[in-house]
């Protein structure tokens, strides 16, 4: 790299990023968390699940500021984007069972959608899974309202009904909540009930996950992790954020038995898993206001890593990354020991 690209790159970069990939390496998890807080996040809950050894809770800071009420690793958290691996679950299952098509397109599930979204007679289910359908992302929309979120599924898709498509479906990938939004109301349709009533039935409760819940209302608020936004003092965890694929509310160990269940084959079986890895991820992260989430399964050490933030904004999403890499450094160095 040539010196003036990195002396841009250090001027450029804020220090307490620099800062927090310099440290050196803690030994445990634990300093790791504890060193987290000192960069600025407010709470950092994390889960391991090694195999051949007994799930680990690790825990910093607050799960309230105000009150000063220590972080809980057994507290619910909003995970946000990683929703969006249950929904693919649930569609994956009513394909397996011939009850949907990945084939079939927005057009033939919610025909009246058709002239309102464009290209919904080539954008089919598999694209819509895959973000590769080009639908606009409602989420990105300039008058978007984070702080009163829409209450309504069909309130969040009025934001990009009739607008151009960003690409023409299978062109190129690019992430839209909107397909899972989309999703979500084919799931329902074909089920004639909710795909939540359906994620409880078919996933949640076959692995005993009694702790992960598809929306805020369904739980005790003085059980949530507190959320909070660089440079806005209040609590924001009374945003409710209800659009399939970014709505559900669970514990971070619920997180990481589901997410092992989804790796190690056994939430689904031959057929269902084929379609799964054909259309869809095996790890997730999650971002809303107030809540940063990472769920990853670490092939080379048989290791599931959950991570729960309840800070967002500024720089907070590149450090919590630093911390959560730093953290799988740490369990690799302890499983060459």
């Amino acid at each position: 790299m040539p010196t003036v690209a990195i002396i841009c790159t250090v001027i450029f970069v804020p220090w307490v990023l620099v800062s927090a990939w310099l440290a050196p390496l803690p030994d445990t998890v634990q300093q790791q968390v504890d060193d987290a807080i000192g960069y600025g996040l407010d709470g950092v809950i994390v889960y391991v699940d090694q195999a051949g050894k007994a799930p680990a809770f690790y825990s910093a800071g607050w799960k309230n500021r105000e009150n000063q009420i220590p972080a809980d690793p057994n507290a619910f958290f909003k995970i946000a984007s990683i929703s969006k691996l249950y929904v693919a679950v649930a569609a994956s299952k009513l394909v397996s069972n011939q009850q949907l098509s990945l084939d079939g397109t927005l057009a033939e599930y919610l025909p009246a959608l058709v002239g309102k979204i464009e290209n919904a007679d080539r954008i089919t289910l598999r694209l819509m899974l895959q973000h590769r359908s080009g639908i606009p992302n409602y989420s990105d929309a300039p008058d978007f309202p984070w702080g009163n979120p829409p209450k309504e599924n069909r309130i969040a898709l009025e934001f990009i009904l009739d607008k151009p498509a960003d690409f023409e479906p299978d062109q190129e990938y690019s992430y839209s909540n909107t397909n899972y939004l989309l999703i979500g109301e084919i799931l329902d349709k074909t089920l004639g009930y909710s795909h939540h009533q359906y994620i409880k039935d078919e996933i949640l409760q076959p692995l005993g996950l009694n702790n992960t819940f598809s929306l805020l209302s369904e739980v005790n608020l003085d059980d949530v992790t507190s959320g909070y936004f660089v440079g806005y003092e209040p609590d924001i965890k009374y945003n409710d954020f209800i659009g399939p694929g970014g709505s559900m509310v669970a514990t971070a160990e619920d997180v990481g038995i589901f997410l092992r269940a989804l790796n190690d084959g056994s939430l689904l079986n031959k057929d269902e898993q084929a379609i799964y890895a054909s259309v869809y991820e095996y790890e997730h992260t999650g971002l809303l206001p107030g809540y940063q989430s990472f769920a990853k399964y670490y092939q080379d050490i048989d290791t599931v890593v959950i991570q729960f933030v309840n800070t967002s904004g500024g720089v907070t999403w590149n450090l919590s990354e630093i911390i959560y890499n730093r953290i799988a450094k740490i369990l690799r160095n302890q499983k060459s020991v």
